[in-house]
């Protein structure tokens, strides 16, 4: 977007806001904001509720996407909203959070296992015990060493992108590369079919909540096709594939040996849901606004476009439908520390001081349904509100920004580029806006949704910056702070979270003694405060937090946004008044 129309849509959201009645209120924007703090967001009118009533059995809930998955198969799965759409309808875990919305949806419940593990030998061992009586889509029994085998599986080279607990912590994980070679993980035992035990090479008291993860989904060995299993994970949930036409149509039908009594997470009631990609991101809010025929039993994949917003926010009966919840996510730029000229921490500063927030904020959606960024992990693991750590005004701080290029020896300025996904556009115009300024000139690549973590995890070929952002798997600095900052785990390829490709030996060694901290206090003060240390060392350039707008169709029933998933809908609970609307 250029200036003039990110103008008119703030311009308009700023109108929408005052016609609210409901809702929470906006908090202020450290460093200066458009908003005053006392105003209603009627945005925010559905927040921690659930939408629609309760559903009945029944009917086909459609999807409507502009993308396709980034990837299925739970060895892979590391995208907030992938995760949330397998763990909830294709494949169960150990350990699943909570159903609900606000927040006992960050609460943990038993899902596989009977109970939340059981710790020993001072949290390095964990004990999980099956339920008895679990299936896959063809009957067959779900057993330890199917889950043990998809932990596994996510050492695979050929099998990249997903979550690495497994490989931070299980001993002797060094160096594995996965069971294709009939090679196995001796820190992983099954002693029976019910009981799995994992060993790990430090203590971890929050274990059970990484269990949450599709790592610790059951993959059948017979079953596995490599990477080939991503168009086709073989179910352990409520639904099994139908069929799955890549970047177009997902279909997902009942599956008959999922036994309700054994789940206690998904209520599953609708018998059909068809995902539709390929559309139009302004295509489906304006379909979901009118939410006419089929399009009344349908939801949206991804975001509410900013330019929607005003449609939204100024008609009660559609805002009535909108969810916004906090994704939790700190949306920023990462800078590649490996690259010249971003070896440099001048550089990187003055990146930091010539970005315009306010600008990023606008082009995201505006105050309405984002707020700026003052730090590295959200307001939520500080204790509900992100310090202001580095004290730069929100639209930047030009001058400075120039004087520290000037300092770094660069005082015409540089060209560099920038990767987002598609739907950032406007926000990647922002920032080489604001950049610009300082004589910083950037370059943008868009890329389709579906294969941007790809392109971005492969460090040799990427662009100088990606803006891209990251949310803590649980409540917990030592789900944030490491998986962006450990210079240790980088990757060629699959490379995850560490899009700055940040190596600093005092950073990673202060990890390490947080780790070891049984403290949780302590261990929590100590990440708030790295957190400042990191920024000061400037990797990446926090922008906004975002929240989650979804618009649901008038037929559908069970919907919120679920706080561990990013604000994304859960998909355990969802469904539709009437099944009979549907068109199935």
């Amino acid at each position: 977007m250029n200036k003039r129309t990110l103008h008119a849509v703030a311009t308009a959201l700023a109108a929408t806001l005052a016609l609210g009645t409901a809702g929470c209120s906006t908090g202020s924007h450290s460093g200066g904001s458009r908003q005053d703090k006392d105003v209603k967001n009627s945005a925010l009118a559905n927040a921690g509720a659930t939408v629609g009533g309760t559903p009945q059995k029944g009917g086909t809930l459609t999807v409507l996407s502009d993308q396709d998955f980034t990837h299925l198969d739970p060895a892979r799965n590391w995208v907030i909203g992938d995760m949330d759409f397998g763990t909830r309808l294709l494949y169960r875990t150990l350990v699943a959070y909570k159903p609900e919305p606000g927040t006992k949806g960050g609460e943990l419940v038993p899902d596989l296992a009977e109970d939340l593990g059981v710790s020993s030998n001072g949290a390095k061992t964990w004990t999980f015990r099956l339920k008895k009586g679990l299936t896959y889509e063809d009957g067959t029994p779900i057993t330890a060493q199917d889950v043990k085998y998809n932990v596994e599986r996510s050492f695979s080279p050929d099998l990249p992108g997903g979550p690495d607990y497994a490989a931070r912590y299980l001993a002797g994980a060094e160096g594995y590369r996965g069971p294709a070679q009939g090679q196995h993980l001796d820190s992983v035992k099954t002693p029976d079919d019910h009981t799995i035990v994992f060993e790990l090479r430090k203590p971890f008291a929050e274990f059970p909540n990484a269990t949450v993860l599709p790592t610790f989904a059951p993959v059948p060995p017979a079953q596995d096709k490599g990477p080939q299993y991503d168009s086709r994970p073989f179910s352990s949930g409520p639904y099994k594939i139908e069929s799955y036409d890549r970047d177009k149509r997902l279909v997902l039908v009942r599956n008959p040996h999922w036994d309700p009594a054994t789940d206690t997470v998904r209520k599953a009631y609708p018998d059909r849901l068809v995902v539709v990609m390929g559309l139009r991101a302004n295509q489906i809010d304006d379909r979901l606004i009118a939410s006419e025929g089929v399009d009344a039993s349908a939801v949206s994949w991804g975001k509410l476009r900013p330019e929607s917003t005003p449609k939204v926010l100024t008609k009660a009966d559609v805002r009535a439908r909108l969810l916004a919840e906090s994704s939790n996510c700190t949306e920023m730029v990462q800078m590649h520390t490996g690259r010249a000229p971003f070896d440099n921490v001048l550089v990187r500063r003055a990146v930091q001081y010539a970005l315009d927030r306010e600008a990023v904020l606008t082009a995201s959606g505006g105050p309405a349904l984002n707020d700026l960024a003052t730090a590295l992990m959200p307001g939520t693991l500080f204790g509900g509100k992100q310090p202001d750590t580095l004290g730069i005004p929100a639209t930047g701080d030009v001058n400075k920004a120039k004087q520290l290029l000037k300092e770094a020896g660069k005082p015409d300025g540089f060209t560099t580029s920038i990767t987002v996904s598609n739907g950032d556009k406007g926000v990647a115009e922002a920032v080489q806006q604001s950049l610009g300024r300082a004589g910083i000139k950037v370059t943008i690549e868009a890329v389709d949704p579906s294969a941007f973590y790809d392109t971005i995890g492969d460090t040799r070929n990427r662009t100088d910056l990606v803006y891209t952002g990251w949310c803590p798997d649980y409540p917990s600095g030592s789900t944030f702070l490491p998986f962006l900052f450990d210079g240790r785990y980088i990757k060629e390829k699959g490379n995850s979270g560490n899009h700055s490709l940040f190596r600093d030996e005092a950073t990673m060694k202060r990890m390490d003694e947080i780790a070891g901290m049984t403290d949780t206090a302590q261990a929590n003060a100590a990440w708030r405060q790295l957190d400042g240390e990191i920024l000061a060392k400037a990797p990446t350039a926090p922008a906004v937090i975002e929240r989650m707008p979804l618009l649901i169709g008038t037929n559908v029933a069970g919907a919120f946004g679920h706080t561990s998933f990013g604000g994304q809908l859960d998909y355990a609970t969802i469904g539709l008044k009437n099944p009979a609307r549907s068109g199935s």
